[in-house]
């Protein structure tokens, strides 16, 4: 098995418990809303925190799929959130799982600095492709973007 690293940092204008709330407590809630192929995040074992299985269902190519995560990690008070894809049909057959190790920071002017670590967890002597390298990188800038633009659509939303 092989473990490929990258990390990434990106920044936002939304203080970090305002953007923590909307990317971690209420994400299975908010992210179908903000993002059209995805139709459902629903918890099939757990509680939320540690342990908790969820079932991410989307439609990719006219066709309806789903992926697995397992949340590793729920820490409020150093708003930190990690959580593992270990299984469902957008999982590339190289990777055993991919995990996501995320963090926010208070930044300048009352904004956030996020922290994102991704491992992928290959089979045998495998390598992430460039092409799912980009896609993934795709799929977690759409997401976070999308998150923080319902949050500064919607001044109310603590």
């Amino acid at each position: 098995m092989g473990v490929f690293n990258f990390e990434e940092e990106t920044t936002s204008i939304v203080a970090p418990a305002r953007l923590y709330k909307a990317l971690v407590k209420d994400a299975d809630i908010l992210t179908p809303k903000v993002i059209d192929v995805i139709k459902s995040i629903e918890i099939v074992e757990g509680n939320g925190g540690p342990g908790t299985i969820k079932k991410l269902t989307f439609v990719e190519g006219g066709e309806t799929k789903y992926n697995i995560h397992k949340v590793d990690l729920v820490d409020d008070a150093n708003w930190a959130y990690n959580y593992s894809i270990v299984g469902g049909v957008g999982l590339p057959d190289t990777v055993e799982k991919i995990s996501f190790e995320t963090k926010l920071i208070a930044g300048p002017n009352g904004g956030s600095i996020a922290k994102l670590g991704v491992k992928y967890y290959t089979k045998g002597d495998a390598t992430p492709s460039e092409e799912e390298l980009k896609r993934g990188k795709a799929r977690g800038d759409g997401l976070f973007k999308a998150i923080e633009g319902y949050v500064l659509a919607n001044p109310d939303y603590n």
